[in-house]
């Protein structure tokens, strides 16, 4: 059993909801992905860095909240339904609170040019701690050329040009699998077995 497998089945239901409560109490916007990495990855070791970006993967094909969707992905991975149902509610609970709050002050105060300018202050922080996690999780991709004329393009395409997402994923989509298609045989080797190894981990994880 590895470290990260040792600590998660350490973790508690109580443990589990109080990290997810923390991160919904304390994030806003898409930031909250840059605390669960810090409690799940950095503070507790429940996962590390491949799993994490595993899970944020899975999450970000399905439908709904990148952040609930890991948190259910999670959740489950470590005490089953009854975990995913603790992460969603620790998670979900401050936001729930704090949104019937402020949706009865907003319709007082919409109009107050510093309640905006604090709401601007909030959106310019998640940006800064997505990019955060992006560097983290991603800083193999920036020094290879390939990555990043993949990225340039997409990036081009959706914030210069405006081109629908859905447009870019079905014409960039087949495009990345082809220029990252295994190269030989050695290459198809190498990757069947890490892909071996990742079901393998996987499986394990179910079987418990």
């Amino acid at each position: 059993m590895d470290a990260a497998a040792a600590s998660r089945a350490r973790a508690s239901l109580g443990a589990i909801f109080k990290v997810f409560l923390t991160a919904g109490a304390i994030s806003f916007g898409g930031g909250v992905i840059a605390y669960l990495r810090q409690y799940l990855v950095a503070a507790n070791g429940w996962l590390d860095d491949d799993d994490f970006l595993d899970a944020l993967e899975i999450s970000e094909t399905l439908p709904g909240l990148n952040s609930v969707n890991m948190s259910v992905i999670v959740g489950d991975r470590m005490r089953g339904t009854i975990g995913a149902a603790v992460a969603v509610a620790g998670l979900m609970l401050p936001g729930i609170c704090v949104m019937m709050t402020l949706g009865v002050l907003w319709e007082r105060q919409r109009h107050n040019a510093e309640i905006n300018g604090f709401l601007v202050g909030v959106a310019a922080a998640a940006v800064g701690l997505l990019l955060t996690v992006t560097l983290q999780l991603g800083h193999k991709q920036f020094v290879r050329p390939l990555d990043l004329i993949v990225m340039a393009a997409i990036f081009i395409a959706v914030s210069l040009f405006k081109v629908s997402l859905i447009w870019v994923l079905l014409v960039a989509g087949p495009i990345a699998v082809w220029l990252y298609r295994p190269r030989g045989p050695v290459e198809t080797a190498e990757r069947f077995v890490h892909l071996r190894d990742r079901l393998h981990s996987h499986r394990a994880h179910w079987r418990h």
